[in-house]
């Protein structure tokens, strides 16, 4: 676990947001499949795998930036 922290903490912060970014698709891709003519296991199966793809993208994108890297996001979200 310790490897893994010091390996995130080397990522820029600019990394971090296209990675935060990330997810944006996979939450869209998760809920869009609703659409396809498929069965209700297979849906719940995609809905799984790209609902948990997002949210791995959300989290590492957060640990990337962190704290105060989104301390900084939210003062520039805020100004616009």
């Amino acid at each position: 676990m310790q490897k893994l922290k010091i390996f995130l903490k080397s990522l820029s912060y600019r990394t971090g947001i296209c990675v935060l970014l990330m997810c944006i698709p996979f939450y869209v891709l998760s809920f869009a499949q609703m659409l396809l003519p498929l069965s209700v296991a297979a849906k719940g199966v995609l809905w799984a795998v790209l609902f948990g793809l997002a949210k791995t993208f959300q989290y590492a994108g957060i640990a990337i930036i962190g704290a105060d890297g989104l301390k900084a996001l939210k003062k520039r979200l805020r100004r616009r």
